[in-house]
Formats: structure tokens, C-alpha cells, sequence
């Protein structure tokens, strides 16, 4: 993988629809749960963080 498309180096961040998609796979693999430390529910978080709306409570 190049630098440009690893997200740890920062490529694409983490967005809505991608965590969708990664979720929605993840829970038809798991009878339809998503773990709560799985890499689904990670991604959900990353989206959530990027796009403004995590839980931190703290004001931007």
C-alpha cells in the first residue's frame, strides 16, 4: 500500500458511507451484531469523529 492511500499516513479518512459498508459486512458475518471492540465498530467511531459528531461532548 503507497503512502497516499494508508490512512495512518493520512489518505482518505475514514467517512459515513465506508463505515456503512464495513459495518453492514462485519454483522451479516456475525448473525447480525457487531461487536463492540470489532474493526466495524471502530470505523463507525473513526466516521463519526471525522465528520464532527463524536461523543467527546467537548465544543468546536
Amino acid at each position: 500500500m503507497s503512502q497516499s492511500q494508508n490512512p495512518s499516513n493520512g489518505g482518505t479518512p475514514m467517512n459515513a458511507q465506508a463505515a456503512a459498508r464495513i459495518q453492514s459486512a462485519g454483522a451479516k458475518a456475525n448473525g447480525g451484531q457487531t461487536p463492540k471492540d470489532s474493526f466495524p465498530a471502530r470505523a463507525q467511531s473513526a466516521a463519526a469523529h471525522n465528520s464532527g459528531k463524536g461523543g467527546s461532548g467537548a465544543k468546536k
